[in-house]
Formats: structure tokens, C-alpha cells, sequence
């Protein structure tokens, strides 16, 4: 049993690279998972933390009903978090170099560690600093570090922004710095 759950940490390490500003001193954190349950199938490499399942690892923190960890044959990871009726999934991390927090919330939210890229479903809002965007669908690519934000992959419409339409409120980058005369 204890090599179970000591192969789950390892695994839920999947969940700790979303954003590549974040904090890199994180990656050398232990991780710790909190739930009310854990259910491991060693066989299939995947591990069911449920009831208030907190991931966290250095200032990085996934919260979520349950979060599912599941290791390929090729020793990659993917992970996902999904929220409840009453509470969306969310991720927080202390951006690199900045006093700055990367946040996200959806009712989903899938990590996959191969290609690096955080996916947010259904109601997903992601704020960076002051910078923030809303759609029904986020895709962040953390090794281009680029946003997508969208209907999800092969939907039309969604039901969770009426219009579908994305939103963004982006600050101003030279904000407090202009010249006074």
C-alpha cells in the first residue's frame, strides 16, 4: 500500500507544470494530495483522488471533486481536475520572477505533461495579474506560451456563455509608468 500511494504522488507530478512562467522552484517541491478517498489501479496506472482533493506543490495549488492521474506506457502523465455543481475546478501558481499568481478556474480542467498545455472547460476563466480571459474553452500552450480561447473541440455552441462569445480585459503594459510633466 504505501508503494501505491507513493507512485500516486509521483504520478499527480503531471499537474505541476501548468504554466511555464510559473515558478520553476516548484518542480523541486514534494507534492501533496489531500482527498477524502483515493482509489489506485497500479495495473492501469491510474489514480482517483475524490471529496475535496487538493494537489499542491510549492505555491502551486489544483482543488478540485476529484482529480484523476493517469500514466501512459511512455511514462507521461495527463491529469484532470473537474469541480462540482457548486464549485469549479482551479489551479493557482506564483509566476517566475513576479509577486504575480497565475490563476484558473473551469469545470474541467485537463493537463497534459507531454505537450505541456492546460485545457479549460465549460465556464473557464483564466487571470494573469491583471490580465484576465473568459470563453467557454482555454487551451494554454506553456511551451509557446500561448492562449486559445474558443468553443471546446467539436461543439458548436456552448451553454455556459449564452453568446458564445470569448471575453478579455488586457492591462495596459506600461500602466504607472507614464511621464509626468
Amino acid at each position: 500500500m504505501r508503494t501505491s500511494h507513493s507512485a500516486a504522488l509521483a504520478l499527480a507530478l503531471t499537474l505541476v507544470s501548468l504554466p511555464a512562467l510559473a515558478e520553476r522552484a516548484d518542480r523541486n517541491q514534494p507534492v501533496n494530495i489531500e482527498a477524502n478517498r483515493v482509489t489506485v489501479d497500479d495495473r492501469n496506472k491510474v489514480h482517483v483522488f475524490e471529496g475535496d482533493a487538493v494537489l499542491t506543490q510549492g505555491t502551486l495549488v489544483i482543488t478540485g471533486t476529484k482529480i484523476v492521474v493517469t500514466q501512459g506506457a511512455d511514462g507521461f502523465q495527463s491529469g484532470v481536475a473537474t469541480g462540482s455543481d457548486k464549485r469549479l475546478a482551479t489551479f493557482r501558481q506564483k509566476r517566475e520572477g513576479s509577486n504575480e499568481y497565475v490563476e484558473g478556474e473551469a469545470e474541467r480542467i485537463e493537463y497534459d505533461s507531454r505537450a505541456e498545455r492546460a485545457r479549460l472547460f465549460n465556464q473557464a476563466h483564466v487571470k494573469s495579474g491583471a490580465d484576465e480571459v473568459r470563453g467557454p474553452y482555454i487551451e494554454y500552450d506553456s511551451l509557446s506560451e500561448n492562449y486559445l480561447v474558443t468553443t471546446p473541440p467539436g461543439k458548436t455552441e456552448t451553454r455556459t456563455t449564452g453568446d458564445g462569445r470569448v471575453r478579455a480585459v488586457i492591462q495596459p503594459k506600461n500602466a504607472g509608468t507614464e511621464k509626468t510633466n
